[in-house]
């Protein structure tokens, strides 16, 4: 990094990814687990019209042969197959793609072949296409592969109805005179070459995304998700194995604020940066990158981490026993102490800003996030106006301090302080401290004082812990503890504290995550299901 401005170049990569992207493969491979329940569900429907209902006295719709039951059975067991391969991603997507070619071979044989050696006479369509037309068709479309690999499987799908015919006139069938066979077989090599029209295509627009995504020495792979502000991407370091998680403004909201004639995004895109470049602490995010693309495109290039933000933690688990809630928040005072000792407040602490996760061989190592906030401890500057929400207040109402509700121009690190009772009382209730409209919310927040959290859950809060929270939600910010060291000398003193082992936090993520979350949340995501694997905020 220079200057901060890097200019967007193709990737380079060898194989499969650099013709298809990532993403594209896994959506395709979730495709052809479609196709395959949809062929399932269509040769079941055939059996059962066919081969069940006669055999249990049913509507005598009509008989086939029996090797033709036995094909039909293998084709049924294996879309079945196809379907649970990609479903549970037993495959990378890359070989799922190709065990898709060996997928459409085998309909071709199905349809070409086997049917063809079971009736007499053998019949071939006098007029349009046949059925391995369709195949040959549809497959490259919905699940793309490389040219060389579509052209050959193709040309072999085309020619299993001449081969079905040859091998039915072997075993005494009779069969069609050549011009007939000719005239009815001749358009599946004419879909051949059509087939390689949208492989063609999507080459191309692989090579443009490929282009598109380029960020330096990083390639988009993956949207992990979208904020207010900007969407999250995993990455790839070309050169490095190591993956990253990439932030972006979203050109709108740049666009937005260049119509206001205010500074506000991209003001807190770079604060976000520098603040972010500025903390050692192991439970700060860690800044590998950032800068601005030759389109101008913003980006911050993060470690990608591998767990649960606290509030889709306790939103998916419930709430979490008082030992935990201190490991947790221990680490997150770590990060805090940090940025207060530079003068920093973060003005945005939030169960979604504050992560659990893997690292290397630990777990429940918590991350602080989206520094975007952040503001220098003391009067309110003129470049910090730009910043806040339609010039009233800024961070998040569930977790707002007071004094932040109320847009005070000396926020302290007080205010971090609160909103970390906040998340306390979330992590040991499950719930909000107030609700309502966010106008309520804050209002709340400025004048009624909370009920305790033993109070807001069945499970067992520890009084001196309480004790501690409660002290944290105190209105008047000189009634809080004064600094994050003495919030944390107050959690550690609790007698709860120290009572989450390691031993404990690993039995808890076998039990709930047993495989890493990044890994899987590329399967889920192209099944449709959420994951809050491998994510940074994203504003």
């Amino acid at each position: 990094m220079t200057d901060g401005r890097i200019q967007a170049r193709p990737t380079t990569d060898s194989g499969r990814s650099a013709e298809i992207p990532q993403d594209i493969l896994e959506s395709a491979s979730h495709r052809l687990g479609l196709i395959g329940l949809l062929m399932a569900g269509v040769i079941a429907a055939n059996l059962l019209v066919f081969t069940v209902l006669p055999l249990i006295g049913g509507p005598q719709i009509g008989e086939p042969p029996a090797p033709v039951d036995i094909a039909v059975f293998a084709g049924l067991l294996l879309s079945l197959g196809v379907f649970f391969l990609a479903y549970y991603e037993v495959l990378p997507s890359e070989r799922m793609l190709d065990f898709g070619l060996l997928y459409e071979i085998a309909l071709a044989v199905l349809v070409g072949v086997l049917l063809k050696l079971v009736t007499e006479p053998v019949r071939v369509p006098q007029s349009g296409m046949s059925g391995i037309c369709l195949i040959i068709l549809l497959f490259p479309v919905i699940v793309p592969n490389t040219m060389r690999k579509v052209l050959v499987t193709s040309f072999v799908v085309a020619s299993m109805d001449p081969l079905g015919v040859y091998l039915a006139g072997l075993v005494g069938r009779t069969v069609p005179p050549p011009r007939e066979l000719f005239e009815a077989y001749y358009w599946n090599y004419v879909c051949v070459a059509l087939a390689l029209i949208p492989a063609y295509t999507l080459r191309g627009l692989s090579r443009q995304v490929g282009e598109a995504r380029a960020m330096g020495s990083y390639r988009l792979v993956r949207l992990l998700g979208e904020g207010g502000m900007g969407e999250v991407w995993t990455a790839e370091h070309r050169l490095l194995a190591r993956p990253a998680a990439i932030k972006l403004i979203k050109p709108d909201v740049l666009e937005a604020s260049r119509k206001r004639g205010g500074p506000g995004p991209l003001e807190r895109f770079r604060r976000e940066a520098e603040a972010t470049a500025a903390l050692r602490s192991p439970h700060s995010i860690e800044l590998y990158d950032f800068g601005v693309t030759d389109d101008g495109t913003f980006y911050l290039v993060m470690e990608l981490l591998d767990g649960f933000d606290l509030d889709s933690m306790v939103a998916r688990f419930g709430p979490v026993p008082a030992e935990r809630a201190i490991h947790f928040l221990l680490q997150a005072c770590d990060s805090l102490a940090e940025a207060h000792a530079n003068e920093l407040i973060h003005r945005d602490i939030k169960p979604a800003n504050v992560y659990s996760c893997r690292l290397g061989l630990k777990e429940d190592q918590v991350k602080l996030l989206d520094f975007g906030l952040v503001k220098a401890v003391g009067p309110v500057q003129p470049s910090d106006a730009a910043l806040t929400v339609e010039g009233i207040a800024v961070g998040t109402p569930a977790f707002i301090a007071p004094e932040m509700a109320e847009a005070a121009s000396n926020v302290d690190g007080r205010a971090d302080i609160y909103s970390l009772g906040c998340v306390a009382y979330w992590l040991l209730t499950g719930r909000l401290v107030f609700t309502g409209s966010p106008m309520q919310v804050m209002m709340d927040h400025i004048r009624k004082r909370p009920e305790p959290p033993s109070g807001r859950t069945e499970l067992a809060v520890p009084p001196d812990l309480e004790r501690v929270i409660m002290r944290c939600l105190e209105k008047d910010r000189r009634d809080r503890p004064r600094t994050v060291g003495d919030l944390a000398d107050a959690l550690a003193a609790c007698e709860s504290a120290g009572l989450w082992t390691p031993e404990r936090a690993r039995e808890w993520w076998e039990t709930n995550a047993p495989v890493s979350l990044i890994k899987a949340s590329a399967a889920e995501r192209v099944m449709g299901g959420p994951t809050p694997a491998g994510r940074v905020s994203g504003g």
